[in-house]
């Protein structure tokens, strides 16, 4: 990836939802499809909103460790990105992401009591183009190492394996 934080950002902009991961009190990830980040200042921070109500607002509370995937279908291309989730209640948040419309969500308006907002801290992620996955640490994307282990896979290895296994298996049933 020549330039990671403009390829990441591009992915993003072109999402109109995302996925985000939270833990529950088991320690078993769940995953929700959210409607697209308000705003986002680089791939650092982004920010959602959601009902105060909700199980994922809840799970953040107990543990802000989540994770927003985000990917173009057509491109079969992803990335996700790792970091903490804050649930905000405060009036200025609330009144920063707030859009004309959001009243169909929250009819009480933007001092809804189940109107919060999500704002998501990137510490780094996983990229996904052509078969290949990279790790990038944000702040400094392409100059870290990994903080994630590399499982990085060739397909041609991957289907040299699969071709060997099936090989195999029929040479087995031949001879019996």
């Amino acid at each position: 990836m020549r330039d990671a934080e403009k390829t990441v950002a591009g992915i993003i902009d072109k999402c109109k939802t995302a996925l985000i991961g939270s833990i529950d009190r088991d320690g078993f990830p769940n995953t929700k499809a959210i409607l697209a980040p308000r705003e986002r200042e680089g791939i650092e921070v982004l920010w959602f909103t959601t009902n105060t109500s909700s199980m994922r607002a809840a799970q953040y509370r107990e543990n802000p460790k989540a994770c927003v995937y985000f990917f173009d279908p057509r491109f079969f291309r992803g990335v996700m990105l790792r970091g903490t989730m804050e649930v905000l209640e405060d009036a200025a948040s609330k009144e920063r992401i707030w859009r004309d419309g959001d009243t169909m969500y929250y009819p009480g308006g933007v001092t809804d009591p189940d109107y919060c907002v999500l704002r998501f801290t990137t510490s780094d992620g996983r990229y996904y183009s052509n078969f290949k996955s990279e790790n990038f640490a944000c702040g400094r994307i392409g100059r870290s190492e990994p903080k994630m282990p590399e499982v990085t896979r060739s397909p041609s290895r991957c289907a040299t394996l699969v071709f060997r296994a099936v090989y195999r298996v029929s040479s087995v049933r031949s001879t019996t």
